[in-house]
């Protein structure tokens, strides 16, 4: 009877033993597949997050579209800061030149002794001619532009308008604006200008201030202040630029230096501007996106 007492309990150890050895081999697989489960569920952009700062600064005509792209692409990039400092288009040209800034912003294409940069084009912009909203004119040709501009025209009368003086307002040497409109009317360097401003918003409320005046701004920025008058029957509208019947028109530049390699974030949002994302936010500052 002993004999079978111990055997008996010998045998419910073993039993035990085997089932407690058993436990690790059973629960193994079962947390290797959460943990291989858990590492390929995990989303890639979290992964990769752009992170840091583009600097970008020139061109005041380009303010509103670039500001309507840069809170858009920060706010699906919260780890990207990208700032803008309105400088005119010959600062930011400059700035990309020397390293100073990621990106410059150019409202003209380069000139051919602007070497070492790379132009990349990423909206299109009319060029209103604004006059007094008391000036009765409505309409010019080019030709008559020209003539206002370079002093060949000095009476409004001699275009349709009030027995008053012609007064040019302008922007600054150097200003992309005042590029595109001299080498589109060909009034370059013979321009009367009673005034010479160094931003859009200043001319446009120079103009605004003055009957006898009149200026050039970019599309994006005209206001009820001013009125824009009609290019050879021709209105300035999104359209008319896009499709080219709009005579006075000109590019809106990235400006880059040729060569430098840019930061991923800053290579991240000129391809956002260039992107049909991009599209209707350009089309709402007021600009045209490349067809």
């Amino acid at each position: 009877m002993k004999k079978f007492v111990a055997f008996a309990a010998a045998l419910c150890m073993a039993v035990s033993l085997a089932a407690c050895g058993s436990a690790p081999s059973s629960s193994a697989p079962a947390a290797n597949t959460d943990s291989s489960d858990t590492t390929t569920s995990t989303p890639a952009s979290q992964i990769a997050e752009l992170e840091g700062a583009v600097t970008t600064g020139g061109s005041t005509s380009v303010e509103k579209v670039i500001l309507a792209m840069q809170e858009s692409f920060m706010n699906a990039n919260p780890g990207v800061d990208v700032t803008y400092d309105p400088t005119g288009s010959g600062a930011g040209i400059t700035g990309a030149s020397e390293g100073t800034l990621d990106i410059g912003l150019s409202s003209r294409a380069l000139k051919e002794d602007e070497t070492g940069l790379v132009g990349t084009t990423f909206a299109l912009d009319g060029i209103a001619i604004i006059v007094n909203n008391e000036n009765t004119v409505t309409d010019l040709s080019l030709e008559q532009i020209k003539g206002l501009a370079d002093g060949t025209i000095t009476n409004w009368s001699e275009v349709g308008g009030p027995d008053a003086p012609v007064v040019l307002i302008g922007r600054e040497a150097g200003s992309g604006t005042r590029d595109g409109f001299e080498s589109i009317v060909g009034v370059e360097d013979v321009c009367v200008y009673d005034q010479e401003l160094t931003s859009t918003g200043a001319v446009i409320a120079a103009v605004a201030a003055n009957p006898n005046a009149f200026g050039y701004a970019s599309l994006s920025a005209v206001d009820e202040k001013v009125k824009a008058v009609t290019v050879d029957g021709v209105e300035a509208t999104e359209a008319t630029v896009q499709d080219g019947s709009y005579k006075v028109q000109r590019p809106f530049v990235f400006v880059t230096k040729e060569g430098a390699e840019l930061s991923d974030a800053a290579q991240a949002f000129i391809d956002f501007a260039l992107s049909e994302d991009a599209h209707q936010l350009i089309i709402d500052a007021g600009a045209v996106p490349l067809a």
